[in-house]
């Protein structure tokens, strides 16, 4: 890390997310001045609310830039876009991009923030481990029975922490800038493969049962999930769950010089928490 990067302010967007708050930790461990990105942070951001930008923006210098829900949902490229260029006009000097794995849709927000006229790095992530851990398949690993539209296609399942180091490494040291990382972890595992690990791991019988794409739709419909949520969730688990991303990629070892985190070793500490319930 230059001494001049430690010393400018990096915002971090989804600041209290999977990735983004491993991204804060990581920073403010070396002494760098981070903005948390949130709705609920003393300089509240809204994606939903451009008003709330400009604010955010305010003598920053880095930004990891991180769109929720996801860069395939209906007006992320506008969105996104328009961000970009209000942070490139305010004095931003960096991006470091969160795209998603075999998106159509966020490479077009890639090629906007490659030719935003700023350094640039774009991070492509698979399937997070801590899906199983903090998102929504947390609940039903803990009853025992994962319930989803997913055949036996496998997954480069990916750590948030190995995101988290190569998001940092690329907003702090120059020679990331101008990259494309591919980050997948160091094994192909359908989703069925991955719960048995976690059930080995807990000591729990934990069940995976696949359902059609109607079904599992309308499952989240009578749990009263949001119909646009329903509608995220399941072209996230079918479309991109086809084959396209059923291959590893060595974006953690370019960037780190080290191997990604394996499944096993994420399932066997996430396990010792007891966030799963089990031994």
């Amino acid at each position: 890390m230059t001494d001049q990067r430690k010393q400018q302010r990096t915002l971090v967007l989804g600041g209290t997310g999977k990735t983004g708050r491993r991204i804060v930790a990581q920073l403010r461990d070396q002494g760098v001045p981070v903005r948390v990105g949130s709705r609920t942070a003393r300089q509240p951001f809204d994606w939903t609310d451009p008003a709330t930008w400009a604010p955010t923006l305010r003598d920053v210098d880095a930004v990891y830039l991180s769109y929720h829900p996801d860069l395939s949902a209906p007006g992320a490229l506008k969105t996104v876009s328009a961000f970009t260029d209000l942070a490139v006009a305010a004095g931003v000097s960096r991006l470091v991009l969160l795209s998603g794995r075999g998106e159509e849709i966020a490479r077009s927000a890639e090629e906007h923030v490659q030719a935003a006229g700023v350094e640039w790095t774009v991070l492509r992530s698979s399937w997070f481990n801590q899906n199983f851990s903090e998102d929504y398949l947390l609940e039903p690993v803990r009853g025992g029975e994962v319930v989803l539209p997913v055949g036996p296609v496998p997954e480069p399942f990916v750590d948030a922490d190995d995101i988290a180091e190569v998001a940092v490494a690329a907003l702090t040291d120059d020679k990331h800038a101008g990259q494309l990382y591919e980050l997948t972890g160091p094994r192909l595992l359908t989703f069925g493969e991955a719960i048995a690990e976690i059930s080995t791991a807990t000591g729990r019988t934990i069940n995976f049962v696949r359902v059609s794409p109607e079904e599992y739709a309308d499952g989240l419909a009578a749990a009263g999930v949001p119909a646009g949520t329903i509608e995220l969730l399941t072209y996230l688990f079918t479309t991109l769950l086809d084959g396209r991303n059923a291959r590893l990629s060595d974006g953690v070892a370019r960037a780190l010089g080290r191997p990604p985190r394996d499944f096993a070793d994420y399932a066997t500490s996430t396990a010792a928490t007891g966030v799963w319930g089990g031994a």
